[in-house]
């Protein structure tokens, strides 16, 4: 077991090389023996106060699944010379026990990169050499910054466990900061006022008959809070299903900048509102500036609205040409990179050109549309007001009757059918006035399924029939995305296995770039697995293959939020024909199983009506996010459902 091992960067025992596994989680790929970090405001002479974060990192690999471990990867900001943040590795190694002996591989130049994401962001990249099943993988980089804002979030907790986390600010007196928590797991705080000083050096020319320089020295004394936080034996954030983006429940301490008062001079307030930092995105060259510009795409327009009569049509006219004609190129970003009229010119651009086009566009139109700064579900969620808490927007139309929300980076998308990406809690939208509101995200209506299937029991055991599927919304926007680019005999191979390896025979699908209608596809099929002979009785869940076997949520308890990314509605008609020669000795009981609240409903009507088994079945999921502190209740809930759909009829011979 590793206990004692030093708190530094290239003290590696062969007691630790040697060890096959985690010995507070055997299934874990890796662990982090240990991440030290500090965060500094330091006083550079002739530039003022700059940020310096150091960050010390010692990795166990145990399992080949941990070798992701070995690619490491700081984003830094580098848009401006002012603003610009520089980033540096060192004592990067990998150690290895080879014939009993410790090797160390340092990293060579090839394995450093360096890629700008985008002209605001860069990413320097490591891949770390000879890593193998037991490795240990070292090093430590620093981030030097004049923004200290916000300082970078500090996780105590990680996807593998964490043996030693801890993380130091250090704070001159000058300088206040709001400081946030989040996660179940809290670290110990101490903190420590410590008397620290800066040393000005002046120069000073004299002149007159001879000139002569002379040197002094001046000094101003200042207290600095150094604040040290600390957790042991921190266990692995464990995947769940349902889980929007488990960074979001991660133990985390993060710091905003809420005042500066230097010597001699007044507060300087930091910490802001939502508004603030809205009007402040709007009021930027990059985008509200964007969102002015016409002349480029008017022609155009012009023509396209000629014909439209009603705005629901006007807009998905515009918004149709726009996804159609404007390729997103996987950027995200609230700000324009090349700008919105070079977007329109090369028929692609990031997020922000895509969509403050179609703004502007629609408002070109007469309608009232708006941009809204939003989060991804990758980004997270943001805590506190600042300008990196978005990374994204999109389009609101506000009239009377509601809010429609539109995306046009995805091309499957409908107005209010946003892609999974974008639904995440809330947004920003903002206006031409600079006044700006929260805007759920979470769309409320059920994107629904309906099921018809047609079939035949044989006296063999075996069953042919037929099914026809229809997807609408959220439900269609995700069949679509996820199928139609797949070469239809893979697809063909995915339905058969999804399905107890049925074989599937004359498929047809419809809708597929339509849009405004529900994505339909119907195919026959024969099966050879779902029926059980014992006995000579016959023994068949009425739904055949389409029964959930398993229920998605196993663990003994929760501990993060349930998101389902929208509300459902799943419908099944079924019709079985009874084999012939026989006749039904029992079939399951109707049931209707409810949580409470209306949050979900499923209903299961059974019927014999001569030689014909008749199955309604309505499943309703109402709420897209649920606390963790309903996942005994939903648990329970879909476990009975399990049990009832996998419940059998049992046929005699007559």
């Amino acid at each position: 077991m590793i206990h004692a091992q030093k708190m530094e960067l290239g003290k590696v025992t062969i007691a630790e090389l040697q060890e096959k596994e985690c010995p507070k989680d055997p299934s874990a790929a890796a662990a982090i023996l240990f991440r030290k970090g500090e965060t500094k405001i330091i006083y550079v002479e002739g530039e003022g106060f700059e940020m310096v974060n150091t960050v010390r990192t010692k990795i166990k690999i145990y399992k080949k699944e941990g070798y992701e471990w070995a690619n490491q990867s700081v984003k830094y900001y580098l848009e401006t010379n002012a603003s610009r943040e520089t980033v540096s590795f060192s004592d990067v190694a990998t150690f290895n026990l080879v014939d009993g002996k410790t090797v160390k591989t340092k990293l060579k130049s090839d394995g450093e990169f360096d890629e700008k994401i985008n002209r605001y962001w860069g990413r320097k990249k490591i891949t770390l050499p000879a890593v193998k099943e037991g490795s240990i993988i070292e090093f430590e980089y620093v981030v030097r910054s004049p923004n200290f804002g916000t300082f970078n979030k500090w996780d105590f907790q990680e996807t593998i466990p964490v043996n030693y986390s801890e993380f130091v600010t250090a704070i001159p007196e000058y300088f206040a900061y709001n400081l946030t928590s989040k996660g179940a797991i809290f670290p110990k705080r101490t903190v420590e006022v410590m008397l620290r000083s800066i040393i000005f050096n002046e120069k000073e020319r004299s002149e007159g008959m001879v000139t002569s320089t002379s040197f002094s020295q001046s000094k101003i004394e200042y207290n600095e809070t150094r604040s040290t936080y600390k957790c042991t034996d921190v266990p692995a954030m464990k995947e769940e299903k349902y889980v929007n983006n488990i960074d979001n429940y991660t133990a985390s301490v993060m710091h905003e900048l809420s005042s500066v008062k230097f010597p001699n001079r007044t507060v300087e307030n930091y910490s802001t509102d939502w508004n603030a930092v809205a009007k402040k995105i709007y009021d930027s060259d990059d985008f509200g500036l964007e969102l002015k510009k016409t002349g480029y795409f008017e022609s155009d327009i012009n023509t396209l609205i000629a014909n439209q009569k009603t705005q629901p049509e006007l807009v998905a006219a515009v918004f149709d040409y726009v996804k159609t004609n404007i390729k997103w190129n996987n950027f995200n970003g609230y700000l324009c990179s090349d700008g919105v009229k070079s977007a329109f010119k090369n028929k692609t651009g990031n997020v922000a050109e895509i969509n403050l086009m179609l703004a502007a566009m629609l408002r070109y139109a007469g309608v009232n549309a708006n941009p809204v700064l939003i989060s991804t579900r990758e980004n997270g969620i943001a805590y506190f007001p600042n300008r990196t808490a978005f990374n994204y927007v999109i389009v609101a139309i506000e009239n009377p009757n509601g809010v429609t929300l539109l995306d046009a980076t995805e091309k499957y998308s409908l107005p209010n059918v946003l892609p999974q990406r974008d639904l995440n809690w809330v947004g920003r939208l903002i206006r031409k006035d600079g006044t700006s509101d929260e805007i759920d995200l979470i769309p409320r209506m059920p994107s629904k399924q309906t099921i018809f299937m047609n079939a035949a029991l044989k006296t063999d055991g075996s069953v042919e029939g037929k099914i026809r599927k229809q997807f609408s919304d959220h439900e269609a926007l995700a069949f679509r995305q996820q199928n139609l680019l797949t070469a239809k005999d893979s697809y063909l191979e995915m339905l058969e296995n999804q399905n107890n390896n049925i074989e599937v025979l004359e498929y047809n699908r419809e809708n597929d770039l339509n849009l405004s209608k529900a994505i339909v596809e119907d195919f026959s099929f024969k099966s050879g697995k779902d029926v059980e002979i014992i006995d000579g009785k016959i023994y068949v869940s009425p739904m055949l293959f389409l029964r959930n076997t398993e229920n998605p949520f196993k663990q003994e308890k929760r501990e993060y939020p349930v998101d389902f990314g929208f509300p459902t509605q799943v419908k099944y008609n079924i019709s079985i024909d009874l084999p012939e020669g026989y006749k039904i000795e029992s079939l399951p009981a109707a049931a209707n199983i409810v949580t409470g609240d209306e949050v979900a409903a499923f209903k299961y009507i059974i019927g014999n009506l001569g030689n014909k088994v008749q199955l309604t079945i309505s499943s309703e999921m109402n709420a897209a996010i649920l606390p963790a502190d309903y996942y005994e209740v939903l648990k329970d809930y879909f476990q009975k459902i399990v049990d009832k759909e996998n419940e059998k009829m049992v046929l005699v011979k007559s």
